[in-house]
């Protein structure tokens, strides 16, 4: 699945466009790697996100191409 679509199911990014704009300026990484907005994301991967002076570093526990808010929160266990 796409990093930004799933930035986006998973409720980290509350919108697409703005996941897409995160991967576009760099602040996200998949597995210490900079991602694209197209690049893939697999279970198991780490995946780093920087907010501001902030940073979000989380794996990939589920993917899924549609989830409830309930089962968002399974999709990701932060580091």
């Amino acid at each position: 699945m796409r990093i930004d679509k799933f930035l986006k199911i998973s409720r980290v990014i509350k919108r697409r466009t703005l996941a897409h704009e995160a991967c576009e300026r760099q602040k996200v990484t998949i597995n210490g790697k900079i991602a694209k907005p197209g690049s893939t994301v697999q279970e198991g991967d780490i995946v780093e996100i920087r907010f501001g002076e902030n940073t979000v570093r989380f794996r990939v526990k589920k993917v899924s191409e549609h989830a409830r808010k309930e089962e968002a929160g399974e999709m990701i266990e932060i580091l």
